[in-house]
C-alpha cells in the first residue's frame, strides 16, 4: 500500500507498474526472496525495499525465537497450577489447601509447598514483567488460572500468618511477601490501581464457617478474638490488586471455601487404595469398603470425571 501510494515506482517488464506489481515486490521482499525481476526506480522505493527486507528478517526472528520463549514460560507456569489442583481443589481455595494437609506430617508437606510457590511467584514476576503478553494466556483446564492460583496461595499464607498456630507461619510470611510482590507489580504493569470498593470475599459468617471447617479437620486455629481482624488486615494488602487484575483480564478470583461439590478426579485410585486398606486391617476393626473409599476420596477431589 505504501508503494502504491508512491505511484508504483517500479520497472516491471512483464506486467507493467501497478498495484499487482507493488504486491509482488512487497511479498518477495518481506519473505526475503529477492528475485530482482522488478526493480525500484526512485530513492524512496530503494529505501523502503531495504526497510521491508529488515522487517522480514525480524518477523522470522520472532517466529523462531520469541514464540518458543513465550510457550516455555507459559508451560512452566501451568505445571505448578496443575499440581495445585489436587492439593487445593479446582478452583483452588485456602480452605481446601489447609484441609487436605491436615494429616500427620502434613505441616511439613505444606511448608514444602509454600517454598515451591514462593519460587513460582518469583518466576511469574520475572517472566510476566519481561513478557506482559503472558498475562493474557489462559490455562487449558476448567476453573484454573494463574490469578486464581496466586490468590489462593495468598489467602492460605494470610490465614497461616494471622489465624493458625504452627511452624508453617515463617515460610508463609516469605511466600506471602513474594506472592504479593508479584500481584502488585503485575497490576502496575497494566496501570491498574487497587480497588478500594470490592466484594467481601470472606464476611463474618463465612469466616465462622471457615473456622469450624478447619477445627473439624484438626487444624490448630487461633482462639483469640482478634484473629479475624488480623486476617482482614492481611487481606487488605493484596485483595484490591487481585480484584483489579481479575476484572481487567476477566479471570474470576477463587472463593475462600468451595461451595460446589466436585467430581473426584482420583476416585478410581481411592477405591483401589481402599481395598488395600481394608485387606490389611485387623479383623473386627476393618471398616466397610464404602466407608474407607469415602474417607480417602474426601481427601482429594476435582472437576474432572474418569
Amino acid at each position: 500500500m505504501v508503494f502504491y501510494g508512491l505511484g508504483s515506482p517500479f520497472h516491471d517488464a512483464a506486467m507493467g507498474a501497478g498495484f499487482r506489481s507493488d504486491l509482488y515486490v512487497s511479498g518477495t521482499t518481506i519473505f526475503t526472496l529477492g528475485l530482482g525481476d522488478v526493480t525500484p526506480q526512485t530513492r524512496w522505493a530503494r529505501e523502503l525495499i531495504i526497510l521491508e527486507a529488515g522487517t522480514g528478517f525480524g518477523f522470522l526472528a520472532v517466529v523462531m525465537g520469541y514464540f518458543p520463549v513465550l510457550y516455555s514460560a507459559f508451560s512452566r507456569r501451568e505445571v505448578s497450577i496443575s499440581l495445585l489442583d489436587a492439593r487445593a481443589g479446582s478452583p483452588p481455595t485456602a480452605a481446601e489447601l489447609m484441609r487436605r494437609h491436615a494429616y500427620e506430617g502434613g505441616e511439613n508437606a505444606l511448608a514444602i509447598l509454600l517454598v515451591e510457590w514462593e519460587r513460582w511467584s518469583a518466576e511469574l514476576l520475572e517472566s510476566h514483567i519481561s513478557y506482559p503478553l503472558l498475562c493474557y494466556f489462559r490455562s487449558q483446564h476448567n476453573n484454573q488460572s494463574w490469578i486464581s492460583a496466586l490468590t489462593a496461595v495468598l489467602d492460605a499464607s494470610a490465614l497461616l500468618i494471622a489465624s493458625v498456630e504452627g511452624g508453617e507461619a515463617r515460610q508463609a510470611q516469605l511466600t506471602f511477601a513474594m506472592a504479593r510482590h508479584a500481584m502488585v507489580d503485575l497490576a502496575q504493569i497494566f496501570r491498574l490501581d487497587p480497588k478500594s470498593v470490592v466484594p467481601d470475599r470472606l464476611p463474618h459468617g463465612r469466616y465462622q464457617q471457615l473456622y469450624e471447617l478447619l477445627r473439624k479437620h484438626g487444624v490448630k486455629v487461633c482462639l483469640d478474638a482478634h484473629s479475624e481482624e488480623r486476617l482482614r488486615d492481611m487481606r487488605l494488602l493484596y485483595e484490591g490488586y487481585a480484584e483489579g487484575l481479575s476484572d481487567y483480564l476477566r479471570m474470576p478470583l477463587p472463593p475462600w471455601i468451595s461451595d460446589q461439590p466436585h467430581k473426584d478426579n482420583w476416585l478410581a485410585v481411592a477405591k483401589l487404595r481402599a481395598k488395600a486398606v481394608a485387606a490389611n486391617s485387623p479383623l473386627g476393626e476393618a471398616k466397610s469398603m464404602d466407608e474407607v473409599s469415602q474417607t480417602i476420596a474426601r481427601s482429594v477431589d476435582d472437576h474432572h470425571e474418569f
